[in-house]
């Protein structure tokens, strides 16, 4: 056994650990930080496979953003474990149907082995020679040629979804006060400011002086 494939069942080990916590552990904390773990190791397992790309955006994308998120989610949302548990063994049986499935189908992928076969060189363009160039350099060149229409709807879609987001987080409610952005850039210094007349300086009022009674001085 060579050091990479030694670090490959490291790797893979601790992937399937880390996994499996997610599921079993009561603190969803802690199963967030078992599952960033997880998207740890797979990313070890990409940088094996020469996959620098997709092992960088792994980690930025899903652990730096997407991970980071529920973590926030989960800590500052008071979450009750009991009302959620209570499904827990209503739903076991087609949950343990459904992994017997995923199981068997893992279990046939992997009997059946891995054909080795070399690497594609990348192409500059179609049809002309390959030339040896990174996989980030390749996957853009496909990207940003062949697949370029596929690439521009999936962006008109995800314009899509988050213009809904923003227009769903918009909408008038009555339990809900909402400002309307279109008042807020149309306002004017005059609509929010008064500005009231007034002296620099007041001269202070004198106080009338007391008077003494004349019995009183005699006595």
């Amino acid at each position: 056994m060579d050091v990479k494939t030694g670090l490959f069942y490291v790797f893979a080990t601790v992937l399937l650990l880390a996994a499996f916590r997610v599921i079993t552990t009561r603190n969803p904390v802690h199963a967030v930080l078992f599952l960033v773990l997880a998207f740890f190791q797979a990313s070890m397992i990409w940088m094996l496979l020469e996959a620098e790309f997709l092992a960088i955006t792994l980690v930025l994308v899903y652990v730096g953003a997407v991970m980071v998120l529920f973590l926030f989610v989960v800590m500052m949302l008071d979450i009750n474990m009991d009302g959620v548990r209570q499904g827990f063994w209503k739903h076991l049986p087609l949950a343990t149907v459904i992994g017997a499935v995923i199981i068997g189908e893992m279990s046939a992928v992997l009997l059946a082995g891995f054909p080795i076969s070399e690497a594609p060189a990348a192409m500059t363009g179609l049809g002309q020679t390959p030339v040896a160039v990174s996989n980030t350099k390749a996957l853009g060149l496909l990207m940003y040629t062949h697949y370029l229409y596929p690439l521009e709807v999936a962006a008109a879609i995800l314009l899509v979804g988050m213009i809904a987001a923003i227009a769903l987080t918009l909408r008038h409610r009555k339990d809900v006060k909402a400002i309307d952005p279109a008042d807020q850039v149309r306002v004017k210094w005059a609509d929010r400011l008064v500005v009231v007349k007034q002296d620099a300086t007041k001269a202070a009022p004198s106080a009338p002086a007391a008077e003494t009674p004349i019995e009183e001085k005699k006595a």
